[in-house]
């Protein structure tokens, strides 16, 4: 069953202690860069670094004390397995995290010190998540899906009252999208609010399923090359996700990882911003398309979690790429 407007604001009533209401920043320099009046969601300074602990937490909340005594697992290449590790912290459960062989250090590191079992499977999210699935059918505990499911939905729309409560005039917001859960979210909310704002998604072209199973109206495996952008290299749109953006969704575009790289970097040197490659992948599309000359324009910047190599190389590739090395 697709979340509601109603599951939204149900999620929104535990915003306070610990999932706090994000900033939406000006930005005079990114303004313009673009030729649009922009503003950045920083959910990159949400705890654990990014959104995704909204939809956890909402989830193991909701969860029965049957449930909750069998504990949880997750798949994930970081950042959901965070915030499930925190949240089950916050709960007091076990919780089982199956991550990507080639998910980064920084992150599997940040999940096992949230107390949550990491075990390393796959090389990507779906073969991760697959080993997810038969630990929890082999153990009963029960499986909090990265995007697929209705409370994570719901909490992740929160991000789409926020914004409209610090820019109700706003006219564009962009979005990563990996397996949509974050957009799916922030669709339902807005359009509920104000069907007129414009809500477009961002995917790597190197992981292009959301965009691609749109455009051809159903469910399409899709992607595999790799990306810097690992927060959103999902191969497989989920159920839920899909059937909510295909309705609702303005338009779904492709970055690569040249144009995350530039966004990155400037963010850091303009802004002093450290923003993943997924997180910085909306606001990479603006810049190097300029979609949205004259607009109040939201960038949702989704996670600050990233690897210390991959950090020095973003800064390396950016001061070459202006010249400056």
């Amino acid at each position: 069953m697709n979340p509601s407007y109603d599951d939204i604001l149900a999620a929104n009533s535990l915003r306070g202690h610990e999932i706090k209401k994000t900033p939406l920043i000006s930005s005079p320099t990114f303004s313009e860069l673009t030729g649009s009046e922009i503003y950045l969601k920083a959910e990159f300074r949400q705890k654990t670094g990014s959104f995704k602990i909204r939809g956890a937490y909402f989830k193991i909340k909701s969860l029965s004390n049957e449930e909750k005594k069998h504990g949880v697992v997750a798949a994930s290449a970081g950042n959901h397995a965070q915030g499930v590790a925190f949240a089950s912290s916050l709960e007091k459960i076990p919780c089982t995290i199956v991550m990507p062989k080639n998910a980064s250090p920084a992150k599997v590191a940040a999940t096992r010190g949230y107390g949550a079992k990491v075990l390393l499977e796959g090389v990507n999210y779906d073969e991760a998540s697959a080993k997810a699935k038969e630990i929890a059918k082999e153990t009963g505990a029960t499986m909090i899906h990265a995007f697929d499911d209705p409370q994570i939905i719901a909490a992740q729309g929160v991000i789409g009252l926020e914004i409209l409560e610090d820019l109700p005039d706003v006219d564009e917001i962009y979005l990563p999208i990996g397996g949509g859960g974050l957009a799916a979210g922030v669709l339902i909310a807005i359009k509920e609010k104000n069907p007129r704002i414009k809500v477009i998604g961002v995917q790597s072209k190197s992981f292009p399923a959301m965009h691609d199973s749109v455009k051809q109206g159903s469910i399409t495996a899709s992607g595999g090359d790799r990306t810097i952008a690992d927060g959103i290299s999902v191969k497989v749109p989920g159920q839920l996700t899909f059937s909510v953006i295909k309705e609702l969704i303005d338009e779904i575009v492709l970055v690569d990882d040249v144009e995350i790289t530039k966004a990155m970097f400037l963010l850091m040197e303009r802004m002093k911003f450290v923003v993943e490659p997924a997180g910085a992948s909306s606001l990479a599309y603006l810049i190097s398309k300029k979609p949205a000359i004259g607009k109040k324009v939201v960038a949702v910047l989704a996670g600050g979690n990233v690897d210390m190599y991959l950090l020095g190389q973003i800064v390396d590739k950016g001061l070459a790429a202006m010249g400056r090395l």
